[in-house]
């Protein structure tokens, strides 16, 4: 298919013409400055996306707030939590988040936003670009701390007259783009649920609930369906929580097409982004943002990479290290017995000799006699 031409186009009118965008950027000076210090296959790349020759990815860092923006569209981010929790789910409030971890840890995250839900239980829905490394136990770290900002904030206003029935549920939502090595050993899931449970039946109200969900986990499966299936998504019928997943993990235009032609609602969410593109200054900068991260995604991604190399040699050479401890261990014990024989056999070796000196005394004392 020529460059020119957009799958997408005849569904969304306002994508550009690619050369109309190029010679945008030729004109001002500012943005081929910018275009520039693109490599070729970056610049292929933009021009792709803006005319529609890609789908654009959702989980761009302001395509994603544009789109899921609780605040303007509540609606979108309370059907999705609502699938994924399996209750119905009402925003009542957006929280300011926790500065410090975002200060940390954000070079990873495209979203990381705090709701408070209409019965007033907590909900964290993150987007990690790459995974961390132990992610259940930073989950665990960042919903005991939403635990404890609800209790303070509930006991603040319930005063005297608070109880701990007051205190609600906390969910911790994490979407992964690129997830780590523990998911794909569960290669036909993608979305896993976590909750604290007896091993006895006993049924309490533990608070703090978990769902991670694998977007290239997801992607694979639905991949592998589409070549069982014939191209197009022939053969595809998404349920609603599918959907979100495909628009929140595709770029593909066919899979677009196949999505909206499915499901309508979302050809909206996808015309606002394409307005979006028509600001070519606005994108690249974003375009430029998202390079940057990715350098540091990459980088921090050699990183823990290097780590876990890194931790598996030092954990072979410490069993080395103990081997040749309890080796050393046993030659000088052997050394020490070793040891303990020769000096048994010297002193037996001076007994004989001793004995021997003293044979030969008497016997020189009994040639004596005999001469006498």
């Amino acid at each position: 298919m020529p460059k020119s031409t957009s799958k997408l186009k005849q569904y969304f009118p306002m994508i550009r013409e690619r050369e109309d965008i190029k010679q945008e950027i030729r004109e001002n000076p500012k943005l081929l400055e910018k275009y520039r210090e693109w490599d070729e296959e970056q610049q292929e790349e933009f021009l792709d996306y803006c005319t529609g020759v890609k789908g654009v990815k959702i989980l761009y860092d302001a395509f994603f707030k544009e789109i899921m923006n609780p605040e303007n569209t509540p609606e979108r981010l309370n059907e999705l939590l609502s699938l994924l929790l399996g209750q119905s789910v009402t925003i009542k409030r957006v929280l300011p988040g926790d500065s410090t971890r975002l200060a940390d840890e954000q070079s990873l995250l495209i979203m990381d936003i705090l709701v408070e839900l209409a019965d007033t239980s907590l909900a964290n829905v993150e987007v990690q670009k790459i995974g961390y490394r132990f992610p259940g136990q930073r989950s665990a770290c960042y919903s005991s701390d939403l635990l404890l900002r609800q209790y303070k904030r509930v006991k603040g206003e319930k005063k005297k007259a608070f109880s701990y029935k007051d205190i609600k549920s906390v969910y911790t939502i994490v979407f992964f783009e690129t997830s780590i090595k523990e998911f794909h050993e569960y290669p036909q899931n993608y979305i896993h649920k976590f909750k604290q449970q007896s091993d006895t039946g006993l049924e309490l109200e533990l608070l703090q609930k978990y769902v991670f969900i694998p977007l290239d986990i997801f992607r694979t499966i639905y991949h592998n369906n589409v070549k069982s299936n014939g191209k197009n998504g022939g053969g595809n019928c998404w349920n609603r929580t599918e959907a979100w997943l495909t628009f929140l993990s595709t770029d593909e235009p066919e899979i677009i097409i196949e999505l909206i032609r499915q499901y309508p609602e979302f050809k909206e969410m996808y015309e606002e982004i394409y307005v979006m593109c028509q600001n070519v200054e606005k994108v690249m900068e974003m375009f430029s943002k998202e390079l940057i991260q990715l350098d540091r995604n990459t980088v921090q991604y050699m990183i823990d990479e290097m780590q876990d190399t890194i931790d598996v040699q030092k954990e072979t050479i410490d069993t080395q290290k103990e081997k040749l401890e309890e080796q050393k261990t046993t030659i000088n014990t052997q050394k020490e017995e070793l040891e303990a024989k020769q000096n048994t056999i010297d002193t037996q070796k001076d007994e004989i000799e001793t004995m021997k000196q003293q044979l030969q005394s008497v016997m020189a004392q009994i040639e004596q006699l005999k001469k006498q």
